[in-house]
C-alpha cells in the first residue's frame, strides 16, 4: 500500500449466505490508486459488483453475509465503519437505477443527497446546477424519475453522485442503457473527472466504450482476479474462458502483430485495407431468403399515443413477419421503450391501431395478448413475482395452459440457469436476471418475442449465444421484435432497423442502408458501428456499403 492508495483490498472472501455452497470473491487483493481510472470486467456473475459493493460498504453492512479479509478505504476499514461516514469518498451507480430513485422530481433527486450533507441553500444551488449541466439532463429538470427512459434515469444518478463530490466514483454497466450521443457525454464527463483528480471504477462489458479511456483494466473470473494492467496488454491476450469480447480495433490490430494494440478504430488508420479480416472477424448477417412474404405477425397502423401533454408516438406505421428479426433503434426518449408498451397492451393507442396475428389488440385483453407476444423487460425486476426462478419460468405457460416440459429444459439448458432453479430472482445478478427474463418470455411459446435491452448486462459469450438461439428461432418461424441501444449486436443479428426519433419512425430499412445516410443517424443521435464505419474506410473505390 502507498500513500497514493485510495482503496485497499486484503484476501477478501465473501459470501452473500453463510450456507451458500462456494463464496462469490475469493481471496482478493486489489490496491485502487486515487488517479486511477478503472475498468473492472468478467463474465455475467463473475463477481464484479459484488466486489464494488464493499468499496462504499453496502457489503457487509447492508447485504450481510460472511466477510473474511480486509477492505479499506481511504484509511477506514469498510467493516467497522458505517456506510453514512464513507459517503463523501465513494459513491456508486448501480446496474439498476430504478433501486436508487425514489423523489419526485430530478431536481429532488439531486438535492436530497446535498440536504444530508447538511450544506447551506446557496451551496446547493450551485452544486445542483453544476451537476445538472455536467450530466446534460437541465431539460429534466421536473420530471419525474419514473416517467424517463432507462439511459435517462442513469443520468440522473451520475448528475446525483457529481453533486456530492466523492473522492471515488463507481459506475456499475454506466454505458448499458445509454444512446451513442450520451455515452459520448458521459465518457467526456468521467475523463474529465479523473483529469480533476477523481479516482474512477467502472464495471462494464461493452469494452469498445470502456477501454480506451481506462488506465487500467481488472478481469474478475469466478470471484477471483486473472488479470491486471493496461488495456492494451490485458485485451489482446483475454483468454476466452473470461467471456470478453475486445475492440474490433484491438482484434484487427492482434491479427495484423500491430504493437501496441490499438483500441480504437482511429488508430487502424494506417494500417493496410483488410475488408476480408472484417468479414472474418464479425461476419455480416446473411441475406434474406426470397420468397412470398407470409401474413404480418404484428401489423403496426398510424399508431399515436399523447399523454402528459405529450405526443409520445407519432404515425408509426411498420409490419412484424413470422421469420423475421427487426430491431427499434434510436436514442434514450425517442418513443422505443413506449412503442413496445403498446404492442404488449401495457398502453393503449390514441389513434390508429395495433394488429396482432389479425386482431385488433384494442379489443384484446393484456392477458391474452401474453398468448402472442412474449416479453422480456428492460429491468427484469419489473416481471419477477415468484419465489424461485423455476417458477418464474413456468408461471406464464401454466396460467395459459401451454407448458412444455421439454421446451423449459432447453431454454434452462440455453441461458445457462440449472444452478439457479431453486434460487429466488432477485437474489441473481443483474446478467443472470437478465436470462430468467428471456426464458420466461419465450416459455410460453408466444408468436412474437419482444427483447428490451436484451444485451445489457451481458457477457460476450451470452450475447453470442443469444444470436445463434434467435436465428434458430428465426427459422422456427418465430418473429422477433429487440429495442436496444448496441447497434453492434443489431447489425450482426437483424435484418431490418425501425429508426425512431421523438416518437416518430425515420426509417424503416436494412442496417447498412441507415448507418449510410449520415444526416440521417445525425437527427437520430446515432453513431455507426465500428465494423461499418471501417469498412467504408477500407471498401475500393467506386463501391459503396
Amino acid at each position: 500500500m502507498t500513500d497514493n492508495t485510495i482503496i485497499d483490498v486484503r484476501g477478501l472472501t465473501y459470501r452473500y449466505r453463510r450456507e451458500a455452497p462456494h463464496p462469490v470473491l475469493q481471496n482478493i487483493s486489489l490496491q485502487i490508486d486515487r488517479n486511477d481510472y478503472l475498468l473492472i470486467t468478467g463474465r455475467s456473475g463473475s463477481g464484479k459488483s459484488t466486489l464494488c459493493r464493499t468499496f462504499n460498504g453496502l457489503i457487509p453492512h447492508f447485504y450481510g453475509g460472511v466477510l473474511s479479509g480486509d477492505v479499506v478505504v481511504d484509511g477506514h476499514p469498510v467493516s467497522r465503519t458505517a456506510v453514512a461516514d464513507l459517503f463523501d469518498r465513494v459513491g456508486m451507480v448501480f446496474q439498476n437505477p430504478d433501486v436508487q430513485l425514489f423523489c419526485r422530481t430530478v431536481e429532488q433527486e439531486i438535492v436530497f443527497g446535498l440536504e444530508s450533507l447538511g450544506l447551506d441553500r446557496p451551496a446547493i444551488e450551485d452544486r445542483l446546477g453544476t451537476a445538472l449541466e455536467a450530466a446534460g439532463i437541465d431539460g429534466l429538470r421536473q420530471r419525474a424519475p419514473q416517467t424517463l427512459s432507462g439511459g435517462e434515469k442513469h443520468l440522473v444518478l451520475i448528475a446525483a453522485l457529481l453533486a456530492l463530490r466523492p473522492r471515488v466514483i463507481v459506475l456499475d454497466e454506466p454505458f448499458a442503457n445509454l444512446d451513442p450521443a450520451n455515452v459520448l457525454r458521459v465518457r467526456s464527463l468521467l475523463k474529465k473527472l479523473h483529469g480533476d483528480g477523481y479516482g474512477i471504477i467502472i464495471c462494464e462489458h461493452r469494452l469498445s466504450r470502456a477501454a480506451p479511456d481506462a488506465t487500467r483494466v481488472v478481469v474478475v473470473h469466478q470471484g477471483q482476479i486473472v488479470a491486471d494492467g493496461a488495456p492494451d496488454q490485458i485485451l489482446p491476450q483475454a483468454d476466452p474462458q473470461w467471456g470478453l469480447e475486445a475492440p474490433l480495433a484491438t482484434r484487427i490490430g492482434t491479427a495484423l502483430g500491430l504493437t501496441p494494440a490499438p483500441l480504437v478504430i482511429d488508430e487502424l488508420e494506417g494500417a493496410a485495407p483488410q475488408p476480408d479480416l472484417i468479414d472474418r472477424l464479425e461476419p455480416p448477417l446473411p441475406e434474406a431468403v426470397g420468397g412470398h412474404p407470409p401474413a404480418p405477425a404484428i401489423a403496426v397502423e398510424h399508431l399515436g399515443c399523447h399523454a402528459a401533454g405529450r405526443d409520445l408516438l407519432k404515425d408509426i406505421s411498420f409490419t412484424l413477419a413470422p421469420g423475421e428479426c427487426i430491431a427499434v433503434v434510436g436514442a434514450n426518449g425517442a418513443g422505443k421503450t413506449t412503442l413496445l408498451r403498446h404492442l404488449i397492451g401495457l398502453q393503449r393507442p390514441t389513434s390508429g391501431r395495433i394488429r396482432v396475428n389479425g386482431h385488433d389488440s384494442a379489443r384484446i385483453p393484456v392477458s391474452d395478448l401474453a398468448r402472442d407476444v412474449g416479453l422480456a423487460f428492460q429491468n427484469p425486476d419489473n416481471q419477477f413475482f415468484r419465489f424461485t426462478v423455476d417458477q418464474e419460468i413456468r408461471v406464464g405457460p401454466e396460467a395459459l395452459g401451454k407448458l412444455e416440459s421439454a421446451w423449459i429444459e432447453e431454454l434452462v439448458a440455453l441461458f445457462q440457469l440449472a444452478d439457479f432453479r431453486s434460487k429466488a430472482p432477485y437474489r441473481l445478478s443483474g446478467g443472470e436476471k437478465k436470462r430468467v427474463a428471456f426464458a420466461s418470455a419465450l416459455a410460453a411459446r408466444p408468436a412474437v418475442l419482444a427483447l428490451d435491452e436484451p444485451t445489457a448486462g451481458q457477457d460476450f459469450e451470452f450475447r453470442r449465444n443469444l444470436r445463434i438461439f434467435l436465428r434458430q428461432m428465426q427459422a422456427r418461424g418465430q418473429a422477433i421484435l429487440i429495442v436496444t441501444h448496441d447497434l453492434t449486436f443489431a447489425e450482426r443479428t437483424t435484418s431490418r432497423w425501425l429508426l425512431m426519433a421523438e416518437g416518430c419512425l425515420l426509417a424503416d430499412a436494412r442496417p447498412e442502408q441507415i448507418m449510410a445516410d449520415t444526416a440521417l443517424m445525425a437527427r437520430a443521435g446515432l453513431e455507426a458501428t465500428d465494423r461499418f464505419r471501417l469498412a467504408r474506410r477500407w471498401q475500393p473505390k467506386g463501391h459503396h456499403a
